[in-house]
């Protein structure tokens, strides 16, 4: 059996290391949706200065991407965080290239991880040339993402660029996960049906039309 890794011990022990400063550390922090950083920003915003990239071309359809992004972005106004969100360019036709040929692999497994490298890698790009402390992702906060591969990745990731911290969490512990429904309720968000990709999109659709 595989040895897991208390990923969310690993962060608050970064935290607590960060409380010693008396400085926030700069963090660049993948955000694909409203919904998954609620919970991540409680938990961050006192010990991080906090910039978002939006660095989500898996997302299908357009439409879709663009709806989660409004979402993030509202969600910011109503709670007054004046953070700044770096979008990139959105192509999904390319980004999938590298997804296609695992286009039948069940969600959680290796497709899934390719996706995750592809937007993690891009975000360490950006987090080294910007001079960033740290880099990290809200994804470990979904019930159907596996945390032990997201960390795993970006802890290898580090080492292409060492002048960025990874920042480890599993930000589904404690209870977080149900926390951020409550939030989702209290801020009525649109909560999406499925992961994200061109994939998830489709066996979602098929699941609609088996009703």
């Amino acid at each position: 059996m595989e040895n897991r890794i208390n990923f969310q011990k690993k962060f608050q022990i970064e935290v607590e290391n960060i409380k010693k400063s008396s400085k926030k550390a700069t963090l660049l922090f993948h955000v694909c949706c409203g919904p998954c950083f609620t919970i991540p920003y409680e938990l961050l915003k006192d010990y991080f200065d906090i910039t978002i990239i939006y660095n989500n071309s898996n997302i299908y359809p357009k439409q879709e991407h663009d709806r989660r992004l409004a979402e993030l972005k509202t969600y910011l106004s109503e709670i007054g965080a004046n953070i700044k969100i770096i979008e990139t360019n959105y192509d999904n036709d390319t980004y999938n290239l590298d997804l296609e040929p695992r286009k039948d692999d069940k969600e959680g497994h290796e497709r899934c991880r390719i996706c995750f490298n592809k937007r993690l890698k891009e975000g360490f790009g950006y987090a080294a040339k910007h001079q960033f402390d740290y880099f990290g992702t809200v994804m470990t906060i979904s019930r159907y993402k596996n945390a032990q591969d997201i960390n795993k990745i970006g802890e290898k990731l580090q080492k292409e660029y060492p002048t960025v911290k990874w920042l480890y969490a599993d930000f589904k512990k404690n209870d977080g996960y149900e926390k951020s429904l409550i939030i989702i309720k209290e801020h009525e968000m649109y909560f999406q049906e499925y992961c994200g990709c061109k994939y998830s999109y489709e066996a979602y659709q098929k699941k609609l039309e088996s009703k």
